[in-house]
């Protein structure tokens, strides 16, 4: 006996079916994009997702915000004093 696998018909926006179907893999039925997207994932999922170019610039915008964020509190301390 087959299992059947029930389906059911959602309404999107324009903007909306648009964004899930660039998203959308070669093969991937938009059940699989809405299952991909929604899954939870594990960090190591994340693992190779960037090439070392991104992934040093990446690096560097977040030293970068870091040393904002540390002036601004430093500076909201300092005012506080």
């Amino acid at each position: 006996m087959f299992a059947t696998v029930g389906t059911k018909t959602i309404s999107v926006t324009e903007a909306a079916y648009a964004r899930l179907r660039a998203l959308k893999r070669e093969g991937e039925s938009f059940s699989d994009v809405v299952d991909r997207l929604t899954r939870k994932f594990a960090l190591l999922d994340l693992v190779g997702i960037l090439d070392e170019n991104a992934a040093r610039k990446l690096r560097a915008a977040k030293r970068e915000l870091g040393k904002r964020l540390r002036k601004g509190v430093e500076a909201k301390a300092a005012a506080v004093a």
